[in-house]
C-alpha cells in the first residue's frame, strides 16, 4: 500500500513539493535544523529512545517527509508504511510534546526560509500531523480520542 504524497500543477506538468523546494537538499537542512533544536531541549530529547544519538531519528524524519511530499520512495522501501500513530505509541506524545516538536519544526521551517506557499503547506501538514500522534493527556488534560 503505497502512501500519498502532496503535488502542485504548475502549468500542466505536475511538480511535487519535494522538487518545487529543491529536493533532498532542501529536507536535509530543514531536518538538521528541527534536530539542532531538539539537541538542546533536554526534556524533549529524553522522549529520544537514543538519547543523544539522533543520526537515526534524522535519516527516518528526512525520508519519511521526502516520500511524504512528493520525492524518493526510499522511506516505504526500508521500513514499510509509516503507519505514524502505531510508531509513537510507544511514546507519551502529550500534548506538550506536540507542542515542543512544532516550537523546534517551526523554527527550522524559518531557518531554512521556504516560499510562503510552501512554507504554509507544509506547516499546515506539521501541525495536523503532530496534533494527531497525541496519545497521552497532559498534566490536567482529558485523555485524548484514540
Amino acid at each position: 500500500m503505497a502512501i500519498s504524497s502532496v503535488s502542485l500543477s504548475t502549468g500542466g506538468k505536475p511538480e511535487s513539493v519535494y522538487e518545487a523546494v529543491g529536493g533532498h537538499p532542501t529536507f536535509a537542512a530543514l531536518v538538521d535544523a528541527f534536530y539542532a533544536g531538539v539537541a538542546q531541549d533536554e526534556p524533549f530529547l529524553a522522549m529520544y529512545p537514543d538519547g543523544h544519538e539522533l543520526e537515526g531519528a534524522k535519516w527516518r524524519l528526512c525520508a519519511f517527509l521526502e516520500q511524504y511530499f512528493g520525492g524518493p520512495t526510499t522511506y516505504s522501501e526500508q521500513r514499510g508504511h509509516p503507519r505514524l500513530r502505531m510508531r509513537h505509541m510507544p511514546f507519551p506524545v502529550t500534548p506538550e510534546a506536540r507542542d515542543r516538536w512544532l516550537t523546534h519544526m517551526r523554527a527550522a521551517l524559518d531557518e531554512i526560509a521556504l516560499p510562503p506557499l510552501y512554507d504554509e503547506l507544509m506547516w499546515d501538514y506539521f501541525q495536523r500531523a503532530a496534533t494527531a500522534m497525541i496519545n497521552h493527556p497532559g498534566e490536567g488534560q482529558p485523555s485524548p480520542l484514540i
